[in-house]
């Protein structure tokens, strides 16, 4: 996590967005495909493809866009052919780095996620040197300025709904969740008319690396090369720093 709080993360991803709509597409439209290949076309039963769905609406992606890639993922074919996997190693400062992947061609990815990491003071690692650092957690986020609910009473929601933990940002909560709690937490919430601001299966780091000046500036810089790599679909860090 970079910035004061996982919600600052997202809202700089979501800046991004216009200005790489079409990057945005084809990462999402690519977990669409995914997701469906590995759980069905039906999102009803299908978390991660709800899920990935609802990110796809949100980034304004048409409807026809979005059963292109179900269709896709369904029937299998040409476009359908992504190894998923996990890169791992570290940045500036010795922060722990976690790539969730997908692509066509491993060594095409492989050759630009090593130049990435060893041009900004990183160093790509073994597969586990940096995974056991991460738990897989649901991670819903409210926007404070968007709902007048106390922390008591969506504290008490959440958790009567089986969150894990609430964490109380100057502008936001940030609501954990067992992965399996996800979905009971996030429906429990809409339910009762709290706006989500974002929802999402998630890699959550057990304790963080605070950097601060010229590190975390390069730090930052590291993060966003790789988002923009189209075959990177996450970038998982325990990064913290006090800059925006």
């Amino acid at each position: 996590m970079s910035g004061h709080s996982k919600w600052a993360t997202i809202k700089r991803k979501k800046a991004k967005i216009d200005a790489q709509r079409g990057k945005i597409f084809t990462r999402l439209s690519k977990e669409i495909i995914i997701a469906t290949r590995i759980g069905g076309p039906d999102p009803s039963g299908n978390m991660r493809l709800k899920t990935a769905i609802e990110k796809a609406k949100a980034a304004n992606i048409p409807n026809e866009n979005i059963q292109r890639a179900i269709q896709k993922g369904a029937g299998g074919g040409e476009g359908t052919n992504f190894d998923e996997f996990y890169y791992e190693g570290y940045g500036p400062g010795g922060v722990a780095i976690l790539l969730k992947v997908a692509t066509d061609n491993r060594n095409r990815t492989a050759g630009e996620v090593r130049h990435i990491f060893s041009k900004h003071g990183g160093n790509l690692g073994e597969t586990g040197c940096v995974s056991w650092m991460f738990k897989e957690k649901g991670v819903i986020i409210v926007d404070r300025s968007e709902t007048n609910i106390s922390e008591d009473d969506l504290m008490l929601l959440a958790l009567e709904a089986g969150a894990e933990d609430i964490k109380v940002e100057e502008d936001s909560f940030e609501i954990t969740t067992a992965p399996q709690d996800f979905e009971k937490v996030r429906s429990a919430l809409v339910e009762q008319g709290i706006p989500v601001a974002d929802a999402e299966l998630s890699m959550v780091p057990d304790t963080t690396v605070k950097l601060q000046g010229e590190e975390a500036e390069k730090m930052q810089k590291m993060i966003d090369l790789l988002e923009d790599n189209d075959d990177v679909q996450e970038v998982y860090t325990n990064f913290e720093s006090d800059d925006e």
